[in-house]
Order: structure tokens, then C-alpha cells, then sequence
């Protein structure tokens, strides 16, 4: 907020949120800024939080229920209606795909079949 000059904008909040863990978080203010989705702006409220988090903001369920929006978390976008139509937002894939990729792969170890086992069995018999 201090990089983008809006301190002034800035007031006071406190509301505990709920995370995907069920861990709780108090937010310490909140600010009202417009949000430019497709070119339809809407003044939406965000609660401002101090966490190291992965995301800049998180719209949540009000701010998609007022604009009337249909999101799909598969194809990763957001279809909503405008006096001039149906207006899509895509979300980043690439960002979102690195937000919850695994960091180290471990190989897990292949099981034995019955049809391995019973080979191996035929084998150690001849």
C-alpha cells in the first residue's frame, strides 16, 4: 500500500478470516479500491493482513456475486454479463500452476502384481 501512495485511503479493521487450513488470521485494516475486471470497475473492499503470502489479493464469493459471475476453477476463468455481453477473465495459468507445484519428486516404489509375483514364483520353481 505504501508503494502505490494509498496510506491515506487505509483504515482501521479488525475481522478474524478463516483459511483453507481453518487457521485463523485478523486483518489489521482494510481499503476500498476499484477493481477493472474486462473493463466493468467495481469498488471492492479487501482486508489488509500481515502473512507472507503467496497472492497479492484473493477475490472472494461477495466480490463474485456482485458482479454476477459464473468462475471455473477447471478452465481456470470467469465468464460474467455486461450490457455489452458476456465478458471472460482468464486467470494465470502459468502463476497458478507454480503456486502449487511440488517442489521435489519422490519416486515412489512400484508394487508387486500378482502376475510379477506369480512369474517370479514359476521361475525360482524351475
Amino acid at each position: 500500500m505504501e508503494q502505490l501512495g494509498l496510506q491515506d485511503q487505509i483504515v482501521p479493521a479488525s475481522q478474524v478470516l478463516n483459511g483453507f487450513n481453518m487457521a485463523s488470521e485478523t486483518t489489521k485494516r482494510e481499503i476500498i479500491l476499484p477493481v477493472n475486471a474486462a473493463g466493468t470497475i467495481q469498488d471492492t473492499k479487501f482486508h489488509v493482513i500481515e502473512a507472507d503470502i503467496r497472492y497479492n489479493a484473493r477475490l472472494g464469493r461477495p466480490w463474485i456475486h456482485n458482479m454476477r459471475a459464473v468462475p471455473s476453477t477447471l478452465q481456470e476463468m470467469m465468464n460474467f454479463l455486461t450490457e455489452e455481453g458476456v465478458k471472460t477473465v482468464y486467470g494465470e495459468q502459468h502463476t497458478a500452476k507454480e503456486m502449487f507445484a511440488i517442489e521435489e519428486v519422490v519416486p515412489i516404489p512400484e508394487p508387486l502384481t500378482s502376475e510379477k509375483s506369480s512369474t517370479k514364483g514359476k521361475q525360482a520353481s524351475k
